[in-house]
This record gives structure tokens, C-alpha cells and sequence, in this order.
């Protein structure tokens, strides 16, 4: 599965795993006030994101397939795969470039590195 949206599908699924599980009526009236959607842009966006397998309609009750957390983690690890051919010291380097690190986020980082060596 690939895990990428578009801005706007982001924007989607980000209310979404906000409020959810809702009705995909709630959903609409959601859209409506907080993305100027009509209806059945809601509806096209969510059976998109449906066909993806991020998200289920069942019943007329929305709810995530797939978590926010898992969503970016997975994002960022086909992006460091597709980019730095899955090479994370090759996007340490390159994110911290011209960038010093705090104490606190190179504690952070050790912290991370000994938790899932």
C-alpha cells in the first residue's frame, strides 16, 4: 500500500482520525464547515481514501483502517526509502546539514537508536 496523500486528502483524513468513528452524514456537515465541501465532494474523497485502505465506511460509519501514527510512520519510511535508498544515516546527514542539534535532541536520538537496536 502506499502511504501518500495529497494536500487536501491530508486535510480529509486528518478530520477524520480527529473525530472519528462518525457518521459519514456528520462527516459531510464536518466537510461543509470546515473545508467549504459540497456533499458529494466528501463522498468522492472518502470513497478514494476507502479504495486506498486507509479508511471504511460501514453502515454509514466512518473509522480509520489505519492510524495516523502507522500513516506518518510508514510515509516517512517509503520516503527515506524512495529518497535516500532506505538509508537512515544518509537522511540523518542530510536533515541535519547546515543545522546544529540541542543536547536534548541528541539525548532524544540516542534514546531512540539503544530502544530499537
Amino acid at each position: 500500500m502506499e502511504y501518500k496523500l495529497g494536500e487536501i486528502e491530508m486535510k480529509f483524513a486528518e478530520l477524520i482520525w480527529d473525530n472519528e468513528p462518525l457518521p459519514s452524514g456528520e462527516l459531510a456537515r464536518l466537510c461543509a464547515k470546515v473545508l467549504c465541501w459540497k456533499k458529494s465532494t466528501t463522498y468522492t474523497i472518502l470513497r478514494r481514501v476507502c479504495d486506498r485502505g486507509l479508511f471504511r465506511n460501514e453502515n454509514g460509519v466512518v473509522a480509520s483502517v489505519v492510524s495516523k501514527d502507522e500513516f506518518l510512520a510508514r510515509q516517512s519510511e517509503q520516503f527515506v526509502d524512495n529518497t535516500f535508498q532506505g538509508s537512515l544515516p544518509k537522511f540523518l546527514t542530510a536533515f541535519t546539514s547546515g543545522r546544529k542539534l540541542s543536547d536534548s535532541d541528541v539525548e532524544e536520538l540516542k534514546k531512540i537508536i539503544e530502544e530499537n537496536r
